[in-house]
């Protein structure tokens, strides 16, 4: 029984337009999903990916209207990590944000930038099967979105990493990932996690700075495990001292959810059923999908939410 990989991140924002046109539009993802918190259906919950929704591509946002910006800190990620595929690539996103008003820096194989919330992400160049510097046999598919105005050669190949800041020591929650969760540590406060397709890096860096929640932060990040495994990832990490939840039913996958000893909310999902279980997999993200528990409140979820328009929908549009 091991982990596959990250299954999604979740984070804030306070604009859900912006939203969209960042991620669906200037970083090129496919928008995979349009519905609402589970826990409070007045926001937004906006998934964006590749082309499949594959788990380790997904990154979601819950909407809370004019959101505060918030600030990364002690117990909460930082940064970002998407993979592209060449130093190539990096140049090319250099242009691009600069051309839609974004700055970025560059390092010796990374890009780093920051969304309209003050979101961090570095770009790396992902690894490949054999890669010395990595020693690892696993590889990361290429978990790709297609815009007309990103080569396929540089687009976006999903999800290679994360990094959090402590204030407990960088190994507080050591013997958690490597004897419960299946982490191996790679150097001090530094992890990597192998499925059988995916890996993902999962790094610490020291701080005494505070957070606070907000626009801009991220909320937790989910783990994939097969369907079959997660019941007993559920007694397993609860057999480790953690306080976690039932399995909890969210429509596309099942998740049980817990905070670590760093204090970053963990959540463990399944495969299935998947993004396509209310949607034809060509127009995802298309239209309003809601929780069968929410689906009373439609029409009025349907006059308050701030109409949003899906560039694949829009593109299709004819125009006058």
């Amino acid at each position: 029984m091991k982990l596959e990989g990250m299954h999604h991140l979740t984070m804030i924002t306070g604009d859900a337009r912006k939203n969209v046109d960042f991620y669906a539009d200037v970083l090129g993802l496919r928008m995979v999903k349009q519905t609402v918190n589970f826990d409070a259906p007045d926001a937004y919950h906006l998934y964006f990916g590749d082309e499949q929704g594959s788990p380790g591509s997904i990154l979601t946002w819950f909407e809370f209207a004019g959101a505060w910006k918030g600030r990364a800190g002690a117990g909460m990620v930082h940064t970002i990590q998407l993979g592209v595929a060449s130093e190539a690539s990096l140049d090319f996103w250099a242009e691009r944000l600069a051309a839609k008003g974004y700055a970025s820096e560059r390092g010796e194989r990374s890009l780093t930038f920051e969304d309209y919330d003050g979101l961090r992400f570095e770009l790396v160049v992902a690894e490949r099967s054999g890669d010395e510097a990595s020693g690892h046999g696993s590889v990361n598919p290429p978990l790709r979105a297609v815009h007309p105005d990103v080569p396929a050669e540089h687009a976006i190949l999903g999800v290679e990493g994360a990094r959090a800041y402590s204030a407990r020591g960088l190994d507080a929650d050591r013997a958690l990932l490597t004897e419960t969760l299946g982490f191996t540590e790679t150097a001090p406060g530094e992890y990597r996690l192998d499925g059988d397709e995916r890996h993902f890096h999962w790094a610490y860096d020291a701080t005494n700075q505070r957070g606070q929640q907000g626009a801009g932060t991220v909320h937790h990040i989910a783990w994939h495990s097969r369907d079959e495994d997660h019941v007993a990832w559920q007694q397993r990490v609860r057999a480790a001292g953690m306080h976690v939840t039932p399995v909890i039913d969210r429509d596309y996958f099942h998740s049980v959810y817990f905070q670590q000893p760093q204090g970053i909310l963990f959540e463990i999902a399944t495969t299935s059923p998947g993004f396509a279980v209310d949607e034809d997999p060509e127009h995802l993200g298309e239209e309003l999908r809601l929780p069968t528990q929410h689906e009373h409140l439609r029409a009025r979820l349907e006059q308050q939410l701030t109409p949003l328009t899906n560039p694949r929908t829009a593109e299709r549009t004819p125009q006058a």
